[in-house]
C-alpha cells in the first residue's frame, strides 16, 4: 500500500443521489490510500446554495493542519475548484472529474436549458438527460435513473433555475491540478475538457477517457484510479523533494 505522509485525500461529494456511482472508484482508492469521505446534503426546506456548501466544507476543512488533495465529480467538483481559489495555502492538489472549462455547466444546467427550449415532460427531458449522462439504458435503468435525476434536482445545491443559469468564472488554480473527462460525455463533451488548455500550468494533467460517458469513474474505476493515484504519487514525491530541499537550506544557510 501507498503513504501519504500528508493527511488523506478528501472526496467531495455534493450529489448525494449519486452516491453510488462513487462507490468502485473510492474502493479502488481506499486500497491504496486512506480516503475521507465529505459529503453535502441540502435540506428540501434549505435554500439553494453553493455558498452554503462552501462554508460547512471549509468548517471541515479548517481543522486540518495540513494542506489536502480534493477530489470531486460533478459538483462536488465544482465545490473543490471554488474552495481551492477562496483558500488555496489549505490545498495541495486538486482533481476534478466530470467538470468543464466552464465549470458551472453541469447536467442542470443543460436540464433547465432544455426546459425551456422543448415542450415536453419532465420525464421525456429527464429521459434524454440519462441518455446523455449514462448512454444507451434499458427501459426499466433509464425509469430508475430518471428517478435518481429528480432526487438530485432537490438534493444538489445548484444557483440554476428555470429563471437564470449561473455563472462561474473559467480558469484555474495555483496548485496542482488534474481534469478527468470522457470522450462521450453528453454533459461536459470533449470541447469543454479541451478548454482547460488555456488555463493548465506545467504540472496540470488533463486526462480524457475514450469512453464512460458522464460516470467514466463508475464504469472505469481501476483505470480511472491509477491516472488519479499516478498524480498524487507525483504531488506527493515533489512535496518531499520541496521539504528535503528548505531542511537543507535551513542547514546550510541558519536563521541568525
Amino acid at each position: 500500500m501507498n503513504t501519504f505522509s500528508s493527511s488523506a485525500p478528501i472526496w467531495i461529494n455534493a450529489n448525494p443521489s449519486f452516491k453510488h456511482f462513487d462507490g468502485r472508484i473510492i474502493r479502488y482508492l481506499s486500497n491504496q490510500v486512506p480516503i475521507a469521505y465529505w459529503e453535502y446534503n441540502q435540506d428540501l426546506d434549505e435554500a439553494s446554495s453553493l455558498d452554503i456548501a462552501l462554508t460547512l466544507l471549509h468548517d471541515y476543512l479548517k481543522s486540518k493542519s495540513q494542506a489536502i488533495n480534493l477530489i470531486g465529480h460533478g459538483t462536488g467538483g465544482l465545490l473543490g475548484l471554488l474552495y481551492a481559489r477562496k483558500y488555496p495555502h489549505r490545498v495541495k492538489s486538486l482533481t476534478l472529474l466530470g467538470v468543464g472549462s466552464a465549470p458551472s455547466i453541469d447536467w442542470q444546467a443543460h436540464y433547465y436549458q432544455m426546459r425551456k427550449l422543448l415542450s415536453c415532460s419532465q420525464n421525456i427531458l429527464l429521459g434524454r438527460m440519462v441518455q446523455m449522462m449514462f448512454g444507451h439504458q434499458s427501459r426499466s435503468n433509464v425509469l430508475n435513473l430518471v428517478k435518481i435525476l429528480k432526487q438530485d434536482l432537490h438534493s444538489a445545491p445548484t444557483a440554476h433555475s428555470l429563471y437564470q443559469l449561473h455563472r462561474i468564472d473559467a480558469g484555474g488554480v495555483s496548485m496542482p491540478m488534474m481534469v478527468c473527462g470522457s470522450e462521450n460525455d453528453g454533459i461536459v463533451d470533449r470541447p469543454a475538457l479541451q478548454g482547460w488548455s488555456d488555463y493548465l500550468k506545467d504540472d496540470d494533467i488533463l486526462w480524457i477517457n475514450p469512453e464512460g460517458h458522464h460516470f467514466f469513474h463508475y464504469f472505469f474505476p481501476d483505470y480511472t484510479g491509477r491516472k488519479i493515484m499516478k498524480f498524487w504519487q507525483h504531488i506527493e514525491a515533489r512535496s518531499l523533494v520541496s521539504s528535503k530541499a528548505i531542511c537543507l537550506e535551513e542547514t546550510c544557510y541558519p536563521y541568525g
